[in-house]
């Protein structure tokens, strides 16, 4: 009883840090910028007394203004290229929606090169000259299919703008300006729509150049921008953020778990799965996808719009889109410190302003489709078109404030991917469509539908924002709590998991668990069915994961740990009913099991031959396919592959349903043995009789909480709880 005795007192201490949370929490929100008050330094002075200064957002910005030249041009000059190379409009929209399936996959290797080493500016630099040597390709195409390559390249190249040029901006700007950093990065955008039209009617309208000289210009100027942005260096992850949250809780230095960081340090897929557990993140995503539905297929058919409806030719459609995208520049100018303001008070407002504005600008682009005067028409299009330029950073910003920073390049990927893989395809293929039968006006028109959808999503997600902020910063807190403990000499749990919420769909099953096993230890998970028991199993294996809470196991976090890493660290589940191989015989499921052991056949043959020697049934039918045999067997061989590989924490789930008392005392008995080698197991069982016939702490669980933590013997007193099913032979099964 004295380590559970240990574990009461850590439990205690982590309840006395938990205690003084709340005040933790206020300095963590203050931390990531969430201060409660209305007042945002000046931008000038804010990045003098930051040590940054301008560069990192004008050379982001100027990069993010040259990407664009390619894709603007081939929109706005579409009539003239489909015309040179004898290709139809729809084959053009074609390429375009390659080039945009291109470029949102490229994300995903993209941020999986900076997961772990901060080296996003040196990449922004490469791909930098790779699109731009591309957009000076695109004048010499002759081809369709010359066109289709260097777009797909550039799409390709113009990857890392969507990964890391905003988490890199995070990283180098502190939290007062960010907002302000974000405006100013998509003014960028907008000025890259301003400049492109203008550089085109400059050069056709005036220097008389066919489009081929408008991509040889622009490839020129993107070169020199790259040039300009080549002293841009990566700052860290979390510099100004994650790092202060966690100065909050300790000073510089802090103990480590006992297992090394490496081997719980979440890869791609992990973080992925990671941040879409994220309410806010969810619903954000959905409203980038239908976003993408509007934002993608209308810059592809506004040139044809334009041209149909109101007879432009490339120089005056350029300056009308110079001077609609003008508009998206002022108004991200004008809304940048109310923006900050809204952030630093209240996060949800901040998004359900995303959503108001979407709205008014679905509205406005509406009217402006059926308006027949032209000046009118060009006014209600700035509006529109500046209504929904300030969305983006607002969304951006509210989604990376919810996630740790070395998970923003993951997320930026996966928004590019929703924004313009899944809602531009969407959109593309819908208005093809309703172009063939409406014509360009109409195809227009049906992008109210997904906008007035996406306004509905953001409002929702303004619900949200705030309690996932809170759980990010608290996640980071409980990290250095517990690097206080151990730092303290605390001794912890080899397994804790704390707060646990877990949901299939939308039914929750699974609420506020609390669940310690300490080293060696033997531990009973009690419950009705339905409980819950099972599924707690599968969350601490890594077979579901949980929307709120932690799995610590020693001390380490491996909430979001992939199944297979858990059992390298030592950690195994024998799953209720067959934990085998139907297929294989007895000897084949036992080798499959020692491949934890690597390539030593003779520690391997020395743990089949214990197998045997314990279960002597199993020796006789060594060569005999494990579904000719019967359910107590098959829970034998399960048995004897845990006790060949000699886990840490074993986790049994139902051992005896279904069996006859002698095969369940033969099991039990390897139980046993399997404890004594030092294993530590958690046995899931619905018979009170059997649980505390080996444990001497038992947990019971009702209706998805746990309802009592303690000693075994005391559960019997517990008649609340153990209702008559249970109690039948419960005493009998205890040691007089």
């Amino acid at each position: 009883m004295g380590t559970r005795q240990t574990t009461r007192e850590t439990d205690d201490a982590v309840e006395a840090v938990e205690s003084a949370r709340a005040e933790l929490q206020v300095k963590g929100r203050a931390a990531v910028g969430v201060t409660g008050d209305s007042e945002a330094p000046p931008l000038r002075r804010a990045l003098a007394e930051s040590g940054v200064g301008w560069y990192p957002m004008v050379s982001l910005g100027l990069l993010l203004t040259v990407d664009q030249f390619q894709s603007n041009s081939v929109v706005v000059l579409g009539p003239e290229i489909t015309a040179s190379l004898g290709m139809p409009r729809s084959a053009l929209a074609g390429i375009v929606l390659v080039k945009t399936l291109v470029l949102t996959l490229a994300t995903l290797p993209v941020a999986s090169l900076v997961q772990r080493h901060p080296r996003r500016a040196a990449i922004c630099i490469v791909t930098a000259f790779a699109w731009s040597v591309m957009t000076l390709g695109t004048g010499f195409v002759v081809t369709l299919w010359g066109l289709f390559l260097v777009m797909v390249l550039d799409g390709a190249s113009s990857a890392s703008v969507q990964a890391v040029h905003e988490p890199l901006l995070l990283d180098s700007y502190p939290p007062p300006i960010r907002v302000r950093v974000m405006a100013f990065y998509r003014g960028a955008q907008a000025a890259g729509q301003v400049a492109a039209p203008l550089l085109i009617g400059l050069c056709t309208a005036i220097l008389g150049w066919t489009w081929r000289g408008v991509f040889v210009a622009q490839g020129v100027v993107c070169i020199l921008v790259a040039l300009f942005a080549t002293r841009l260096r990566d700052p860290g992850f979390g510099r100004f953020d994650t790092e202060r949250v966690r100065d909050v809780v300790r000073g510089k230095g802090a103990a480590r778990a006992e297992v090394d960081d490496s081997q719980v340090k979440l890869g791609f897929f992990e973080i992925a799965q990671r941040v879409l557990l994220i309410p806010t993140v969810r619903k954000i995503l959905v409203a980038n996808a239908v976003l993408g539905m509007l934002i993608v297929p209308f810059v592809t058919y506004l040139a044809f719009f334009l041209q149909e409806e109101w007879g432009m030719g490339p120089g005056s459609r350029s300056v009308f889109s110079a001077a609609t995208s003008l508009c998206g520049v002022v108004a991200l100018a004008a809304f940048g410190k109310r923006d900050e303001m809204l952030f630093r008070q209240d996060p949800g407002r901040l998004v359900r302003l995303a959503g108001t504005l979407l709205g008014i600008g679905i509205t406005t682009l509406a009217v402006a489709i059926f308006t027949p005067v032209f000046a009118v028409m060009v006014v209600l299009f700035a509006v529109a078109l500046a209504m929904t330029s300030v969305i983006l950073p607002i969304l951006h910003m509210a989604m990376f404030s919810v996630v740790p920073a070395h998970m923003r390049p993951h997320l930026a990927a996966l928004a590019g991917i929703a924004l313009a893989g899944v809602g531009g395809t969407m959109g593309i293929l819908l208005l093809s469509g309703v172009d063939r039968r409406y014509g360009s006006a109409g195809a227009i028109l049906s992008l109210a539908v997904p906008g007035i959808a996406a306004g509905l999503v953001l409002h929702r997600a303004a619900r949200t924002v705030n309690d996932d902020l809170d759980r990010m910063v608290g996640e980071i807190i409980e990290e250095e709590e517990i690097r206080a403990l151990v730092q303290s000499g605390t001794t912890l749990p080899m397994l804790a998991c704390r707060h646990i919420d877990f949901a299939y769909d939308q039914v929750q099953v699974l609420f506020d668990v609390s669940f310690t096993v300490d080293e060696g230890e033997m531990v009973a998970l009690l419950g009705t069915n339905g409980a819950g028991k099972s599924t707690l199993l599968r969350v601490i294996s890594g077979l579901g994961l949980p929307s709120r809470g932690s799995v610590r196991y020693l001390g380490a976090d491996i909430t979001f740990l992939d199944p297979q890493r858990r059992v390298s660290l030592g950690l195994k589940q024998i799953a209720g009913g067959r934990a085998t191989f139907p297929g294989l015989t007895v000897v084949e499921n036992l080798r499959a099991a020692g491949y934890s052991l690597g390539r030593d056949r003779k520690a391997i043959d020395a743990g089949i031959d214990v197998v045997f020697e314990a279960f002597p049934r199993l020796a006789e039918r060594r060569n005999q396919p494990a579904a000719q045999m019967s359910g107590g067997e098959n829970q034998m061989i399960a048995l004897g592959k845990a006790f060949m590989v000699r886990p840490r924490l074993l986790l049994i789930d139902e051992l005896s349903l279904g069996l006859a008392p002698k095969v369940v005392g033969e099991l039990l008995e390897m139980v046993r043995q399997i404890n004594a080698q030092g294993t530590a197991i958690v046995l899931v069982e619905q018979s009170v009789n059997i649980a505390l016939s080996l444990v001497d702490h038992a947990y019971f669980m009702e209706k998805g909480s746990v309802r009592f933590d303690g000693d075994a013997k005391e559960l019997l007193g517990r008649d609340d709880l153990l209702r008559s099913v249970f109690l039948q032979g419960a005493s009998a099964g205890l040691p007089s």
